[in-house]
């Protein structure tokens, strides 16, 4: 559906800008969409929907950094 491939076709051209501009420092190799690149798709998706999401605050990102295991 059309749904779809608009986020698909959105993460190939972002991806290769993104070879574009980093291909000298990449291996030769398979690699995931970059997450930053991802997210960027989603959050845009959502907003032409009428959705936005939350971003967390400086205060939640420093305590989501600090967890550890068994604390």
């Amino acid at each position: 559906p059309a749904s779809v491939m608009d986020m698909s076709f959105a993460n190939q051209a972002l991806c290769a800008e993104y070879i574009k501009k980093e291909g000298e420092k990449l291996k030769p190799k398979v690699y995931s969409v970059p997450e930053e690149i991802d997210k960027e798709v989603a959050r845009l998706k959502l907003k032409s929907m009428g959705i936005n999401i939350d971003k967390l605050t400086k205060e939640q990102e420093k305590y989501l950094k600090s967890w550890e295991l068994g604390t």
